[in-house]
């Protein structure tokens, strides 16, 4: 078999790019993290005025949605970085705050449409791993390896105020954990592309093992499905 596309989806902090990520090393696949391209759309509207902490301008941004360019390139340590109009955002967009605003910005069908249009284009050569929240079931509903995290918010909510305390980005736990839950009713109960497993999809609950443990656990199922 030749190269396939592979989708991971899952809820936010599920550790969907770490495993992504891995897989396309070890099997030298193109890497695309969606929700990047969702954080950068986020940040562009953040720059323009056009979101706020109740509402965003939608007609707005509609109107400027084509003026977006995301592309990613590998810097000298072999890390991907995000670029918003040929500046590198990468730091930028990891932020509690640019990230609950990707979150809202991805329940405008416009974005979510423009964005998905761009990532099957990147997809069209085959041997690409994404990541997101629709990849199996929108943006790759034809993928021949399609895997869905999940752990509990409360391991979420750990794991990603560790990720921003590291950052140097000062949020308490009880904010993140907040920051979860209400990410996942948006995820979850959207009109446009809402999160959802796909019908194909191989689930795995990584509450309580190792990245290691992931990654051979997904490299053992990629095996079994290409032989």
């Amino acid at each position: 078999m030749g190269k396939i596309n592979i989708a991971v989806d899952g809820f936010s902090s599920c550790g969907k790019s770490t495993i992504a990520k891995g897989l396309a090393r070890e099997l030298g696949y193109t890497y695309i993290d969606s929700g990047a391209m969702y954080r950068a759309v986020a940040l562009f509207a953040y720059r323009k005025g056009w979101i706020t902490d109740t509402e965003i301008d939608d007609a707005a941004l509609q109107m400027h949605i084509s003026e977006i360019d995301i592309s990613f390139k590998t810097n000298s340590e072999g890390q991907q970085e995000t670029y918003l109009n040929g500046e590198n955002v990468e730091k930028e967009i990891r932020s509690l705050e640019i990230g609950n605003g990707a979150s809202r910005v991805s329940a405008l069908g416009f974005v979510r449409r423009e964005l998905v249009r761009q990532q099957q284009a990147m997809g069209k050569k085959k041997g690409v791993v994404m990541d997101g929240r629709d990849i199996g079931t929108v943006v790759f509903p034809d993928a021949e390896f399609k895997i869905f995290l999940t752990a509990s918010p409360e391991v979420r909510a750990q794991r990603r105020y560790e990720e921003l305390q590291a950052k140097g980005n000062p949020v308490t736990y009880e904010d993140t954990l907040a920051n979860v839950l209400e990410r996942d009713e948006r995820d979850t109960t959207r009109i446009e592309s809402p999160l959802r497993k796909a019908t194909d999809a191989i689930e795995l609950d990584n509450s309580h093992i190792t990245i290691t443990e992931q990654l051979q656990w997904a490299m053992d199922m990629f095996n079994k499905i290409t032989k």
